[in-house]
């Protein structure tokens, strides 16, 4: 029988980075305070790191997916450098009302729909109801009910479709650092963010 891992899924915009709108740039990419801190935190207790990430910019024709995987490339070289390397990042890149006509649909896998958990189980050989999602949107925990991980949490950012309440989460926090700070039981260190330079 083989052993399936437990892995915490992040949405990116708004938990992992501050949501500054569309994000696709590495010098406009600024890490959440704390996030980095947090997210070493959860590799040391044993959990799979996966983001799973809407990018309907791609579609609507803001920056391509060259672009975006240009930025995906460094986010991962510097988390991997900071003790919080990520397993794998899973995006989105649809929209129902895109300006690329390839990427102009409604798909499986935006969230709220569960296509990216779901290929996440199956190439990482996760246990979903073992896991956790973090996210900053209803759409994230929607997504996180329909693919039956075991608990899902929301945390608040700026963006006007952040939402401060439950949202149908399982508890609320100020960011991701209160998030794992409360969950590990262990008050975590806080310290200054890693520059985006290499």
């Amino acid at each position: 029988m083989q052993f399936l891992r437990k892995a915490v899924f992040l949405d990116r915009d708004g938990v992992v980075n501050i949501d500054h709108g569309y994000v696709s740039r590495w010098e406009n990419f600024e890490f959440v305070p704390g996030a980095l801190v947090a997210m070493r935190a959860l590799k040391h207790a044993g959990f799979s790191l996966v983001i799973v990430t809407n990018q309907s910019g791609i579609a609507r024709g803001y920056y391509t997916e060259s672009q975006y995987q240009t930025l995906t490339f460094t986010m991962r070289q510097v988390l991997s450098e900071a003790g919080a390397a990520v397993d794998e990042v899973y995006h989105c890149p649809h929209h129902p009302a895109g300006s690329v006509v390839s990427l102009t649909m409604n798909c499986y896998c935006r969230k709220p729909a569960p296509g990216m958990i779901f290929r996440a189980a199956r190439d990482l050989n996760l246990s979903l109801p073992d896991s956790i999602l973090v996210g900053d949107k209803p759409s994230d925990i929607q997504a996180a009910r329909a693919a039956g991980i075991g608990k899902a949490y929301i945390v608040h950012s700026d963006k006007s479709d952040s939402e401060p309440k439950l949202a149908g989460a399982d508890a609320a926090y100020a960011d991701l650092f209160s998030c794992v700070n409360d969950l590990s039981g262990t008050p975590l260190k806080q310290q200054n963010n890693v520059s985006n330079n290499l």
